[in-house]
Parts: C-alpha cells; sequence; structure tokens
C-alpha cells in the first residue's frame, strides 16, 4: 500500500504542475491557479474511487494531497514566466503524470480483487480524467481526443502489461514499474517520433 500512496502523491503533484501550467495560459489569478491545479491533481483518482465505491476518496482521507497540489500551483505561479515554452512544458509534464496515474490506479484496483477489466478501466480513467477536466474548464482541445495521438491507447497497454506482468507470476510492485514504462514510452513515442494509430476517414455514401 506504501507503493500505491507514493504513487499517488507523484500523480497529484506532476499533475497539478500542468493544471497550474493551463492557468497559467489562461492568465488566471493565484485562487485560479489553486483551483485548476487541485482539480486536475485529484480528478481523475476521485472518480477512480467513487467507481471502486473505496470507504473514503484517498485525497479526503490524506488532505496533505491537496496540500501537495496547492504546493504546486504557487511554484508554477511564481515560475511559469521563465519557461521557453509553457505549451511544450505541459505536454510533458502530462506524459510523466500519465505515466504514474495508471500504474496508481491499476494497483489500487488490483489490490481490491477486482476483475482484468475492471483494473484497466481504473487505470485508464486514473490517468485520463484530471487532464480531461483541465482541458475542458481551460477551454483547451482535450489531450484524450487529440486526433490519432496515443493517449488513452497508451494507459491501455501500460494497464494492460501490469495485468501480463501478473499474470507471468511477477510481484505487482514489478508489475506496476512495468505498466510506468509501458505507458510513458508510448505516450513520449507519439509525441516524439509521431507515432500514430489510424484514424476514422468518412467515405462518400454508395450511389
Amino acid at each position: 500500500m506504501s507503493l500505491l500512496v507514493a504513487l499517488d502523491y507523484v500523480a497529484v503533484f506532476i499533475f497539478a504542475l500542468t493544471g497550474a501550467l493551463a492557468a497559467s495560459r489562461a492568465q488566471l489569478d493565484l485562487v485560479g491557479f489553486l483551483f485548476i491545479a487541485s482539480l486536475t491533481a485529484v480528478g481523475g483518482g476521485t472518480v477512480r474511487d467513487l467507481l471502486l465505491r473505496r470507504e473514503t476518496v484517498f485525497w479526503v482521507s490524506d488532505p496533505w494531497m491537496i496540500g501537495t497540489a496547492c504546493a504546486a500551483a504557487v511554484l508554477v505561479f511564481f515560475s511559469a514566466h521563465l519557461l521557453e515554452s509553457r505549451r511544450r512544458t505541459l505536454d510533458w509534464l502530462d506524459a510523466g503524470a500519465l505515466a504514474v496515474a495508471v500504474p496508481a490506479g491499476t494497483g489500487v484496483a488490483l489490490s481490491m480483487g477486482q476483475s482484468p477489466a475492471v483494473v484497466v478501466m481504473m487505470g485508464m480513467a486514473t490517468g485520463a480524467f484530471g487532464g480531461l477536466m483541465r482541458d475542458v474548464v481551460c477551454n483547451e482541445v482535450p489531450m484524450v481526443l487529440r486526433q490519432g495521438e496515443l493517449y488513452l491507447s497508451a494507459a491501455f497497454s501500460g494497464a494492460i502489461t501490469a495485468l501480463g506482468l501478473i499474470w507471468l507470476g511477477l510481484e505487482m510492485q514489478v508489475a506496476l514499474l512495468g505498466c510506468m514504462a509501458a505507458t510513458f514510452l508510448l505516450r513520449a513515442g507519439s509525441m516524439w517520433f509521431g507515432w500514430r494509430l489510424p484514424v476514422y476517414k468518412p467515405r462518400p455514401p454508395r450511389a
């Protein structure tokens, strides 16, 4: 459980950084920074915990999670102007946050003995919903909907990797590290090398 808590903390901090960067691009005040950062930081984990009907949502039982998100927001508020490209920095931080949040959600579902389908969905939900909320509130095109990019597919592949490693008999800690690596490599490859999935192309109707 200590590993799962650590993953949640790291995901909260990095996602909060991305939320604060989005707030800087929208030129919000400090309270706006705190709100967007906190929403982004805990959004995915909150959806996960509500769907799994955990006894307490993770940040309610540990309010330091919100404190961590607020610290990240204040940090960005006073330093965002130093970045050469806030958009590019946001994208790469989001990739790192996704790579931590997916194993966090996957690990929680595994620790509760959920079925493989639920484990995969919880990994994807934990990784995607915080950023989705951030982009919608800040009136940006959600990263999860960017045409052809590996985002949800990276999260899906990461969760599947964890299940595969556990099926091979490896410990959950090793499986979650494999999940993290697979998620980040696919997301980073999509951003750096332009890896894409085929997209739907409409065709004219037959006469």
